[in-house]
């Protein structure tokens, strides 16, 4: 048998406090739930956007690298491709949402020159460029916020789950061993209290 479960004034009291506490983590675990999740929704929205805008863009971009294949060929296009420097400007660093780790990507987009002749090449080029720079832009901003919403979800999932097991579990076991305990206590005292009774009546007689 459990020892917490003996019907002391000492029991009562620890069954009291962890009662209490259980009651206090469920109301922490329930605001922290609601927080994570208005943040969610609010990258969801943020993600939705950036997703229509990607989705043109790309659309449009493509649509300029088929212009600079005909004007240029295909293999011309792709030996421009190859002076393209590599992007090493993102640097991502982390916040923290309610202990959720979320990252914060800084990101400065390139303003260089284009690094291909201007005499060998058209226009198309040009429009090419500075479409895929763009999708660039985006999918590094889209990746930054998908990211975050999944670490919100994950996270939001363990808080609910905690939730539930302080709410189903936790809370109505140590409120019947509350009630158990005390209802013991006052039968105890009862009895105690009828003891004495017929013991000052025997005395008396």
């Amino acid at each position: 048998m459990d020892p917490r479960t003996f019907p002391t004034k000492g029991n009562l009291i620890l069954a009291k406090n962890s009662l209490a506490l259980a009651k206090q983590g469920y109301e922490l675990m329930d605001k922290k739930r609601n927080i994570l999740i208005r943040e969610l929704m609010d990258l969801i929205d943020e993600a939705k956007d950036i997703q229509d805008e990607i989705d043109s863009t790309f659309t449009y971009a493509y649509q300029c690298l088929q212009r600079a294949n005909i004007e240029h060929g295909i293999s011309k296009v792709s030996q421009l491709s190859y002076t393209v420097p590599i992007e090493d400007s993102i640097v991502i660093q982390t916040r923290s949402i309610m202990g959720t780790e979320i990252p914060h990507v800084k990101y400065t987009p390139a303003n260089q020159m284009p690094t291909y002749s201007f005499f060998t090449t058209q226009e198309s080029i040009d429009r090419a460029v500075k479409a895929f720079q763009k999708v660039k832009d985006l999918t590094v901003k889209l990746s930054a916020v998908e990211n975050a919403a999944y670490r919100l979800a994950t996270n939001i999932k363990k808080t609910q789950k905690r939730a539930n097991a302080l709410q189903n579990i936790t809370i109505p076991m140590y409120t019947d061993l509350v009630k158990n305990i005390t209802n013991a206590l006052e039968e105890k005292d009862r009895e105690e209290f009828t003891r004495l009774k017929v013991i000052k009546k025997m005395q008396t007689e």
